[in-house]
């Protein structure tokens, strides 16, 4: 019996050479979509053609034979394939792109070809297959167990942007993986780089994982991988000491990365060290709950980074992405920011920087094009234009800090000394790039006139060649009498003098015919022919010449990489200020202020996204003090309990960013971390119910708040029976304010909580107001102090469309638990320190049974809808009660 290899021989034996050639390079990419260059198009074979027709939706064919069966086809035009490349890697697919590298004319057999490109959802960098306002980075896990504790390395690039980040933390077995999870959802990678015998399943991973050998994580040669990419000694200087699982995954990161380009990073220049503290904690619910970036259905707005985004390039609208998702503990970092948007609004300095940044192209992707010789030549035209912008930002930002404002250590002359002109740079890109280059360098006209004078040379001569063909046929018509002679180029043929049939005994014995057409005859002279020779010639130089002066022109661009880098970087930032600047104005936002002092003080908060959706939100306060850490919030359903619970968030959040708040004042002590518990989802694809969803947020949150960490939580224990939620939902109340003793908003419709603050002083009710009028309910979504007399939970019910026979049942059968309710008294023992079970009371004192007759009377009463009466039935019904009262 054969083995697979044997029969694999024999099949590839009796392909043509061609497909043998194609196969060899398929064996070295088994995972990645091939696509193999056939002349004008890219083709794709057997399974990978059967699967790109399904994902791109386009014609699967065949060619040849394998074995007695058609071999499966598909392929795309060579010019159209960035849109396919867009939607595959969208798809998280990788793609290989084998080019044709020999000669056609000289190759014996199939042409030679190379894999030149590997295109991946984590190594990106056109244009046109990246997302302009978000970052697509790529990760690399490494994972070292000792006994029962991980330590868990990442590594992240942004291959766009060449950002290289390192992190190392470890945790206990049990919470190793939830700790990842939090981090990878921090990060949002779209590749992770994993062992082949790693221990990340690829299943619940957020993105595409790709196995690769174990040995690529080596932290050794991890280190040395580091210390010759970034061509230093020591990693001392980037806060580096003492790593190890996390110089793993850099090795694997940058070994990786470098294959797919097939060439070094030179753009990757520098490293940056996170820490756990480093920022305010966000993990997946408080992100998801708050709508940073991406609302709870997925939409890209209404949201927080929707809403402020004014920037106008696409690097400040990254960095005011990564600003939302990174907010720095470190209170000097957002106190630099307010102190730059103070300045920028003091001056109306926004409009006009605005207008100025608006002419600015993407400098940090341009830049890393250029360090891995991708970039084109209107990349090149759109960098010099944007650098010519410079002299007038920094003179817009000398009026915004000169006169001693912000003084010489400010984020803003921080900014201005950035955006120096690079001369020696735009010197070379001005004498260099025509005004307005051809898109690609194989369609010439890339180059200015007078930058090389064999260019100039060559272009004269083929540009001399349209009044030589005048010249030509003016002659041609004198000596040969004919009149309606023409002489013309086209590329097929070259060129030919053109004579109608009608003509031909007119032409000369020098004319050589080189094509006939059905009308006429086209010749060729020997003038002519020497003539076409050198200015064909001059073309076909003309354009070797541009390639290679194009090669030339992105290596003496190189070593402006670091410069342009730093450019990029105070444009992203001072494009991001100035959109929070414009915003704050337009909206009258004011500057936080962050103390020491453990508080959250907000005057007249309002909800950022929200306020912009509706005609009058109303404005509410918010008061945390050492002495005062829960807030206990009642009130009904759509009064605005969770809109107030979130803005307390946001303009938290909002003043570490280093943003303006939309509050009347806001004073913000230290902040570790945001949680949020708010809505009910399952996870039914990981086999979690809705209450198994809210008690592992809830977990979440007790095992990770401290002190300086804001809680939000919202109908916490609603999932199951009510006695087993108001336990749980007591119990957890408790733990926050004795044991974390977080800030938290305890939003719940257990009104028996509201007796909460008689036992544990540091809690406090306040209650979202609301008015009946009939049957109906008016929201005033105002906070107030202590608890709501009721829930209107039938009001709302009625206000969403419940039929009025389902309302009408309800308020029966409502009256009827609430004349069999218990006394208030053993439910407030359930908050009683000397009562061991707090139920036990319950179980011993069962109400009081209603007699035949008075149920009846209620159940009368209940029927009654007095709005629906008139006097005499009214009356009538009066009589009809007493009788049944007397009974």
């Amino acid at each position: 019996m054969q083995s697979n290899q044997e029969l694999a021989s024999i099949t590839r034996s009796k392909l043509t050479p061609m497909m043998q050639q194609y196969m060899s390079i398929k064996d070295n990419h088994p995972t990645m979509l091939v696509f193999y260059r056939m002349g004008d198009f890219y083709e794709l074979f057997f399974d990978d053609a059967e699967k790109a027709a399904r994902l791109l939706g386009i014609t699967l064919t065949a060619r040849g034979a394998s074995n007695g069966n058609p071999i499966k086809m598909c392929g795309v035009p060579f010019h159209s394939l960035d849109g396919y490349l867009a939607k595959l890697v969208k798809l998280g697919e990788s793609v290989a792109i084998c080019e044709q590298i020999g000669d056609p004319a000289t190759s014996k057999g199939p042409v030679e070809r190379k894999v030149m490109r590997v295109v991946t959802p984590g190594t990106l960098t056109d244009a046109d297959l990246l997302p302009e306002k978000a970052e697509r980075p790529l990760l690399a896990l490494c994972r070292v167990t000792q006994r029962k504790t991980v330590t868990t390395g990442l590594a992240w690039l942004s291959l766009a942007s060449g950002a290289l980040k390192l992190m190392e933390f470890s945790s206990d077995s049990s919470t190793a993986d939830a700790r990842l999870q939090q981090e990878l959802e921090r990060i949002v990678p779209a590749e992770i780089l994993s062992g082949d015998t790693g221990d990340l399943f690829d299943e619940h991973a957020p993105c595409h994982v790709n196995r690769v050998p174990d040995w690529h994580f080596d932290a050794v040669s991890g280190h040395k991988a580091l210390l010759d990419q970034l061509g230093v000694v020591t990693l001392t200087g980037f806060g580096a000491d003492g790593l190890g699982a996390a110089f793993g995954a850099a090795g694997a990161l940058l070994r990786y990365a470098q294959s797919t380009q097939g060439r070094g990073l030179q753009h990757v220049r520098s490293l940056s060290t996170e820490s756990e503290t480093e920022f305010v904690g966000l993990d997946a619910a408080t992100r998801r709950n708050l709508e940073l970036t991406e609302t709870i259905r997925g939409q890209e707005s209404p949201t927080l980074f929707s809403l402020l985004d004014h920037c106008r390039t696409a690097m400040g609208s990254r960095m005011l992405r990564h600003w939302l998702h990174h907010a720095r503990r470190d209170q000097d970092v957002a106190r630099a920011r307010h102190e730059a948007i103070a300045l920028l609004a003091r001056k109306e300095a926004s409009g006009p920087l605005a207008a100025t940044l608006a002419q600015v192209p993407d400098i940090e992707r341009i830049t890393t094009r250029i360090a891995l010789l991708s970039a084109r030549p209107r990349d090149l035209a759109a960098l010099r234009d944007g650098l010519l912008q410079l002299p007038l930002l920094r003179e817009q930002l000398n009026r915004c800090y000169g006169q001693g404002l912000g003084g010489e250590d400010g984020l803003l002359a921080a900014i201005h000394t950035a955006l120096a002109t690079p001369e020696a740079c735009l010197d070379l890109l001005v004498r260099a790039v025509a005004q307005e280059p051809a898109a690609m360098v194989r369609d010439g006209g890339v180059f200015a006139r007078g930058f090389d004078a064999e260019l100039d040379e060559l272009r004269a001569l083929s540009e001399n060649a349209g009044q030589f063909l005048v010249d030509l046929e003016t002659r041609e018509r004198a000596r040969t009498g004919i009149a309606n002679l023409r002489v013309e180029y086209n590329r097929v043929h070259g060129f030919y003098i053109e004579v109608t049939h009608g003509q031909t005994d007119k032409v000369p014995e020098d004319y050589r015919r080189r094509q006939t057409l059905k009308n006429a005859e086209r010749y060729i002279t020997p003038e002519l022919k020497v003539f076409e020779d050198k200015a064909l010639s001059a073309q076909d130089k003309a354009l070797v010449r541009e390639k290679l002066l194009y090669d030339l022109l992105l290596a003496d661009l190189a070593p402006h990489i670091g410069t342009l880098q730093t450019i990029a970087q105070g444009m992203a930032q001072l494009d991001t200020l100035n959109a929070l600047t414009e915003h704050a104005q337009q909206h009258n936002w004011v500057a936080p202020q962050l103390v020491a002092e453990p508080c959250i003080n907000i005057v007249e908060g309002r909800h950022p996204v929200v306020e912009k959706q509706i005609e009058r939100f109303i404005a509410n306060d918010c008061r945390f003090v050492n002495e005062r850490r829960l807030l206990l919030i009642t009130g009904p359903n759509m009064g605005g309990k969770s809109t107030f619970m979130r803005q307390v968030a946001l303009i938290t959040l909002l003043a570490y960013v280093g943003s303006y708040v939309p509050a009347t004042s806001a004073t913000i002590g230290p902040i570790d971390r945001i949680f949020t518990r708010i809505g009910a989802t399952d996870d039914l694809a990981g086999g979690r119910s809705t209450f198994m969803v809210e008690m592992t947020e809830s977990a979440t949150i007790l095992n990770g708040a401290t002190e300086h960490s804001l809680v939000l939580m919202d109908e916490v224990g609603r999932g199951t029976s009510t006695f087993d939620g108001l336990a749980l939902a007591w119990a957890i109340a408790r733990h926050l304010i004795e044991q974390s003793r977080s800030f938290t908003l305890f939003a719940t419709h257990y009104f028996e909580l509201t007796q909460l603050p008689d036992s544990f002083p540091s809690a406090a009710n306040v209650h979202l107001s609301a008015v009946e009028h009939k049957d109906s309910i008016v929201f005033l979504h105002a906070v107030q102090a202590g608890p709501a007399s009721q829930s209107y939970g039938l009001q709302v019910a009625q206000l969403a469309g419940v039929p009025q026979p389902v309302i009408k049942a309800a308020r029966k059968h409502l009256a009827r638990l609430e004349s069999q309710a218990l006394d208030a008294t053993p439910q407030r023992d359930l908050f009683a320190q000397q009562v061991a079970d707090p139920y036990a009371q319950e179980e011993e004192q069962a109400p009081p049974a209603l007699s035949d007759a008075q149920q009846a009377l209620l159940d009368a009463v209940a029927e009654l809808d007095p709005d629906a009466l008139s006097p005499r039935e009214a009356l009538e019904q009066l009589y009809q009660l007493k009788k049944l009262a007397n009974a």
